[in-house]
């Protein structure tokens, strides 16, 4: 049945959430090894978002990153864009910088969704949002844990930023809204599950968000890959973005 009374915005919510649950009460059973743990995590969260989506936006496209990519989602002008599990060597290692993305773009632009954080059990949504934090005087940049991208060392360096590792790419744009760090830049290559999600919730804080460029993100895209993306503050923005192309002049 579908529940046309709960919003876009309720619906990515509720979803990511639920996910989460399941997702833990996967791991938590203990009957997994590290290595199967994240193909049923990833198999159980998606089978029931891409399910539960279907179900409750039957008009609508959908690009999930454990689904065939069916690119009959072109014709759509809203399509969810899913991540079941965005971190799965984290949410394996019972880490909290692992997420659940349900995003919804419409023509294109990341609009509507909610990124989970079930590892500290926070579920961060455009329809809600809170108030980010300050940035303290040292600025701080969130990086892959295992290979940083060389942009954004750099970047940190010219502006005195310190380095902060973490783990799945929601995990680090949700750091930004939750005043654990300023700046998420990333240019080592990611697809639109990675970031729907987290650039939707993002734009709702008002933070920036765009290609390490300055142009703008572009969703549902018959190619989901997206070389890069910055996320921070909106008075941030022009000095990382005025860092990048120097960098790029001095290469």
């Amino acid at each position: 049945m579908t529940d046309l009374a709960m919003t876009d915005a309720e619906l990515a919510a509720h979803l990511a959430e639920v996910a989460g649950k399941l997702l833990i009460t996967v791991r938590d059973s203990g009957m997994l090894s590290l290595k199967a743990l994240g193909k049923a995590g990833d198999a159980t969260a998606n089978q029931f978002l891409v399910h539960a989506l279907r179900e409750q936006r039957p008009e609508d496209g959908l690009l999930s990153e454990e689904e065939k990519d069916n690119l009959d989602r072109l014709q759509f002008s809203r399509t969810w864009i899913v991540d079941p599990v965005d971190g799965t060597r984290e949410y394996g290692e019972a880490r909290t910088d692992w997420a659940v993305h349900v995003g919804l773009a419409l023509d294109g632009v990341a609009s509507i969704g909610a990124v989970a954080l079930p590892g500290a059990g926070i579920v961060l949504r455009t329809d809600q949002p809170r108030e980010v934090p300050p940035a303290p005087e040292t600025l701080r940049m969130v990086v892959s844990r295992t290979r940083p991208a060389r942009e954004a060392v750099d970047v940190a360096a010219a502006i005195g930023a310190e380095l902060v590792p973490m783990g799945s790419a929601g995990a680090k744009a949700m750091a930004v809204i939750l005043g654990d760090a300023d700046i998420y830049l990333h240019s080592g290559g990611q697809f639109e599950w990675d970031s729907c999600a987290p650039v939707a919730v993002a734009l709702a804080h008002g933070l920036h968000c765009s290609r390490i460029d300055g142009s703008p993100l572009v969703y549902n895209q018959a190619d989901t890959y997206m070389p890069d993306l910055l996320i921070c503050r909106k008075e941030h923005a022009e000095m990382v973005l005025a860092q990048i192309r120097a960098l790029d002049k001095g290469a």
